[in-house]
């Protein structure tokens, strides 16, 4: 088993099991998990719409990492991306 193979139960370790990740993860999807799409501004806010759905992305990566973990299909399979 590779160091890939064990990650998404280390994500489920951080995150779900201790208290304190899953608190963590809360905030973080309080903050993160919607994407903010904003439309006054021009340029700026394409920018800024794409920052959101980055931060998003992140946290959908990690939600799909602890859903892998339990056996369970990807939360957001647009999330499902492999780091290069």
């Amino acid at each position: 088993m590779t160091d890939q193979d064990r990650l998404p139960a280390l994500y489920r370790d951080i995150f779900e099991a201790d208290q304190r990740g899953a608190a963590i993860l809360e905030d973080l999807h309080a903050r993160f998990g919607i994407v903010r799409v904003t439309t006054n501004g021009g340029v700026d806010a394409v920018l800024k719409t794409f920052t959101s759905a980055a931060q998003a992305h992140v946290l959908g990566y990690i939600l799909n990492q602890i859903a892998k973990a339990n056996g369970d299909r990807p939360i957001n399979p647009q999330d499902e991306d492999t780091p290069t």
